[in-house]
């Protein structure tokens, strides 16, 4: 066993003065990247060190299996064995397995991997167009209640009572969450929610039980304990049994799951609940530069809770970056030319940087122009070809026959797409399903998507059958592989990550905070998720924003201080656009309101319109919407500084090079 000194070794004060207070009840208040599980493994050390209890009767609970993981292996690198380090869901279905038959004499019951069977044909029956909606929408409605501790007889009281909007109407999810418990009872399964409520169950109604679980845990650290439910906390009290050896860690400011029913207010109430507890805040942050801190920390005055000022430990970095792009295009234009550019001139690994966005919907366009770009990446929340809606789609496609886009659109619509929901210019414009969740408008832009696609591969390729259409996405979508490559993920799948480079793009208002028809995000929720992702960087921050896109920005670029005014135009490209090479391809200060000229970007692509006409090919074989974007935001004067923009390789530059340099210098000319 490690000596306790040892052990405190390295920590900053406030660090050490949490692992010293071995004995509850400790709330560890920590800042994003301020070495939160450094300090809660050296506390557990510590209290076995110390004598204070053995390692056997310590249980650790965590949110994910990884986070288990992790927390064995340091504390076995500090000497600690024996401790047990599970996850809520792990420990209580471990307790029952070895305690319910026992005690109730029945058998525990087959649980669930997921709700997807039982919810199948409650779904089908739901009157078009709610039907068509993801059966994950509903299962996540459903596990809303259970982790309120809502059974179905109490569900339309509690969506009156707190405001809540269900993903259908209510009187359906009502129906649907009572159907759903129907048959699940029948055949004696338990879902992953009733793990712990018959957890709490047993320690209820048999009071040995209780007495036995009680007897093998003497304390208890709760890691993410913002993100704690009332569910979870339930089976937390019923674990404690009026002792206080309890150790909490969290951070208020990242609560960002309030749609499963987390809150901060364990947290928060953690003091009023535990009159003598220890309040400990970690504020040092060893992950980011002071210039990405201080963005962070204008949002702290307006997130509430326990006031937390990270105060940076790194040396400093470059100016984080906010810019309004003239379009979507041109807005993905410069996120893939960053990426390059801080890959060439700063030797930033790929996989060390990140593009977040709400939904994932905004993933696609993202993939196509790294694609286009030969640049490696990886989508964690689920490639655009392997998501649900299109996935559904090309499975079906295979057998089609027909046109190419007459064949799509009878697939899509089949699959449940609402023309009218999309506005015009399909996946590229704004979503808007009236009452859907993100999943929704993530499935009806894809499916949008999809048919923009093939619209475009039909007029290019009138006499191309879908063999070749599903052949022509497989190739323009190549370039995701596992594991490597730039980052694509939502700000929920960021939550815990860190980058060297992060880009936070489409910065707009109804994006973040995100709302699709009747259904709005709660706008303290979204403004913690902003928080989560600025807090994800290292050292480069991106903060962009399309401004012909509805609704504007985003009204957090106020709260940041980041949105610059309108950029004026003068001859036809923006005010104070840089010239020179070095000037386009640096980023800006803390506001760069400069962005690619949007007419020259227009007289690109009726240049590639009609070259594409001359040479009998579809468009994009000449150029894709971001190359041009690329090109419109370097504005290159020579082949040289044209070969340097991704998406242009020796054989482009060869065949289209001089054109494109005159379309530029055409564009720059006195008097445009």
């Amino acid at each position: 066993m490690t000596d306790p000194q040892t052990i405190l070794a390295g920590l900053n004060p406030a660090q050490r003065e949490a692992a010293e207070a071995v004995r509850g009840p400790v709330a560890i208040l920590a800042g994003a990247g301020t070495g939160k599980t450094t300090t809660i493994t050296r506390r557990i050390a510590s209290q076995v060190a110390s004598g204070a209890f053995e390692a056997r009767r310590i249980l650790a609970v965590t949110f994910t299996d990884k986070a288990a993981g992790e927390l064995r292996a340091r504390l076995a690198a500090l000497g600690v064995e024996g401790v047990e380090a599970r996850t809520f869901h792990a420990a209580a279905l471990a307790q029952l397995a070895q305690l319910w038959p026992r005690h109730a004499g029945t058998p525990l019951g087959e649980v669930l991997d997921h709700k997807a069977p039982l919810l199948a044909s409650l779904a089908n029956a739901l009157p078009a167009p709610h039907k068509f909606l993801p059966r994950r929408d509903l299962a996540s409605e459903i596990e809303w209640a259970k982790n309120r501790m809502v059974p179905p007889e109490r569900y339309l009281d509690e969506v009156a009572a707190t405001g809540h909007e269900p993903p259908i109407p209510t009187e359906l999810m009502d129906r649907v969450y009572r159907g759903y418990e129907r048959r699940k009872g029948a055949t004696g399964r338990l879902d992953f929610e009733d793990m712990l409520a018959q957890a709490v169950r047993m320690l209820d109604e048999f009071p040995r039980a209780a007495e036995q679980v009680r007897a093998r845990y003497h304390a208890f650290t709760v890691d993410e304990f913002q993100d704690v439910n009332p569910l979870q906390a339930a089976l937390l009290d019923r674990w404690l049994g009026g002792r206080d050896e309890l150790c909490v860690v969290g951070d208020d400011y990242q609560t960002i799951y309030g749609f499963t029913g987390a809150t901060p207010g364990y947290l928060l109430g953690f003091a009023r609940r535990f009159p003598r507890a220890r309040i400990v805040a970690l504020e040092e942050n060893y992950r980011s530069t002071p210039e990405v801190l201080a963005v962070a920390n204008r949002l702290a005055p307006r997130l509430g809770g326990f006031e937390k000022r990270l105060r940076a430990t790194r040396p400093p970095g470059p100016a984080p970056v906010a810019r309004a792009a003239p379009s979507e295009a041109a807005e993905v234009g410069f996120v893939v030319e960053e990426a390059r550019r801080l890959h060439r001139d700063q030797g930033v690994p790929y996989e060390e940087m990140a593009v977040l966005y709400r939904i994932n919907a905004r993933s696609e366009r993202f993939e196509e122009a790294l694609a286009a770009a030969h640049v490696p990446y990886q989508v964690r929340d689920g490639a655009f070809l392997r998501r649900p809606g299109p996935r559904a789609a090309l499975h079906r496609l295979r057998s089609a026959d027909g046109e190419v886009s007459t064949a799509v659109a009878r697939v899509t619509n089949a699959l449940g797409f609402d023309a009218g929901a999309a506005a015009p210019g399909g996946a590229s414009a704004e979503v808007d399903v009236d009452g859907g969740s993100a999943e929704e408008v993530t499935r009806q832009a894809d499916l949008a998507r999809l048919r923009d696609l093939a619209d475009e591969f039909s007029r290019s390729n009138p006499e191309a059958t879908i063999a070749d259409f599903l052949t022509e996405l497989g190739r323009r979508f190549a370039a995701e592989g596992e594991g490597r490559g730039v980052n694509l993920l939502t700000y929920h799948r960021a939550k815990g990550l860190e980058f060297d480079a992060v880009f936070l793009p489409r910065l707009l208002d109804g994006e973040l905070p995100f709302r699709s028809g009747r259904s709005r995000a709660p706008v303290q929720e979204e403004r913690r998720l902003l928080y989560v992702g600025i807090t994800r960087a290292r050292r480069h921050l991106a903060i962009t924003w399309p401004a012909d896109v509805r609704g504007g920005p985003s009204p957090f670029l106020d709260e940041l201080g980041l949105r610059p005014a309108a950029p004026p135009r003068t001859g036809g490209r923006v005010s104070g656009a840089p010239r020179t090479g070095a000037a386009r391809a640096a980023g800006g200060g803390d506001v760069d309101g400069t962005t690619a000229d949007g007419d020259l970007y227009e007289g690109l692509r009726r240049w590639r319109k009609e070259r594409a006409g001359r040479d009998g090919v579809p468009a994009y074989v000449v150029f894709h919407d971001a190359t041009l974007a690329a090109i419109a935001a370097r504005e290159p004067r020579s082949l040289g500084e044209l070969f340097g923009i991704p998406g242009v390789g020796p054989a482009k530059l060869e065949r289209y090079g001089p054109e494109v340099l005159a379309v530029v210098a055409a564009a720059g000319a006195p008097g445009d």
